[in-house]
């Protein structure tokens, strides 16, 4: 029989019972809370294609130096493809915590969507910015066509392989680069609009992409000239050999700029906001600016680009902005269906 002081069952498994759910409830918060943490240390850095090699080596970088500074660890996933379809992709739900372009246009469309800040050019250094390309001329061993600036690929009898730049922004760059080129030596819009016109008259097709372009240069054999990204001069070189190409550097060409952003809607729920920026910040290092000079992409430190001087000649560069106000408006006026492009391109006109 049971004493008066004795609990009853039914008060025992009442007991039991509360004492298994507040340990089920302390498991489940100490499991949201690990959840949480691990959150906060990962990062997604959705990027452009040709970047998948140089940000490898980054990321192991920051991490390192995360690790340092922190003694936390951090991990970074990456994704990769064409730069507008990976903001695309970001805009419908891509959980970005960072993007990392080849254009300012793939981030400007995400900030007018709301999902980078309005003001991100203003994040960070450079125009958030932190390295750059630009465009050079690519020629056949020995320059046998004598090309040594844009006066020479207008010249008859010169056929000049470019991207299409109403689908690439190689090409983009390579048309605005053209056109910049004739306004840096004083000429009129007229003027530099004639010039381009005679420039894709010795265009005997537009390539595709950056790929395309390579390929019809050196695997098909077309053209006498390939113009194209600096960053892809290095890795033509590795990929086809030393030796089958010269890189000339043209007296004036443009500043062709790698913009990054956080995603402040990611990491709004993510909790990552420190992290990113810690992320995009150390792309400035004079650690993080040698890893893209290995990799052929132009640092903005002036102290590592004299380093590799042997890869990046001296060059005078103009900003997209100079001539054009920005690479959207640029779009409007030249690359859009009607625009100035379409008015001076003519395919198969000589």
């Amino acid at each position: 029989m049971r004493g008066d002081n004795e609990p009853s069952t039914a008060f025992c498994e009442r007991r039991d019972m509360t004492s298994l759910k507040l340990k089920t409830l302390l498991a489940s918060l100490a499991l949201a809370a690990s959840g949480l943490a691990s959150a906060q240390n990962t990062l997604l850095n959705v990027s452009y294609d040709v970047a998948r090699e140089f940000y490898k080596d980054y990321n192991a970088a920051f991490a390192a130096h995360y690790k340092k500074t922190t003694g936390q660890d951090v991990k970074i996933d990456q994704s990769h493809a064409g730069s507008s379809a990976q903001a695309r992709a970001v805009n419908d739900g891509l959980a970005a915590d960072v993007v990392t372009m080849n254009t300012t246009t793939d981030v400007q469309f995400l900030a007018d969507n709301g999902v980078v800040a309005k003001d991100w050019t203003k994040k960070f250094p450079h125009d958030a910015s932190p390295t750059t390309s630009t465009m050079l001329f690519l020629v056949r061993n020995g320059n046998p066509k004598g090309i040594k600036d844009w006066d020479d690929l207008i010249k008859p009898g010169v056929q000049v392989i470019v991207v299409n730049p109403k689908t690439g922004g190689n090409g983009r760059y390579a048309y605005l680069a053209a056109w910049g080129a004739i306004r840096e030596k004083g000429g009129t819009e007229a003027q530099a609009a004639e010039f381009v016109s005679k420039l894709y008259k010795n265009v005997p097709v537009l390539a595709k992409g950056g790929r395309d372009a390579t390929a019809t240069f050196l695997q098909r054999n077309q053209g006498d000239v390939l113009i194209t990204f600096e960053s892809e001069v290095v890795s033509i070189d590795r990929e086809f050999g030393a030796g089958k190409v010269d890189a000339i550097y043209p007296s004036v060409s443009i500043v062709a700029e790698n913009p990054v952003a956080v995603v402040e809607r990611t990491v709004a729920k993510k909790g990552t906001a420190q992290l990113a920026k810690a992320y995009l910040d150390y792309l400035y290092s004079d650690e993080a600016q040698e890893i893209a000079a290995k990799h052929a992409i132009r640092p903005r430190s002036e102290a590592v680009l004299k380093k590799y001087a042997a890869t990046f000649k001296p060059l005078k560069q103009f900003t997209v902005a100079k001539y054009f106000g920005s690479l959207t408006e640029a779009q409007k006026v030249h690359f859009n269906d009607g625009g100035q492009f379409d008015k001076l391109y003519t395919p198969g006109a000589k």
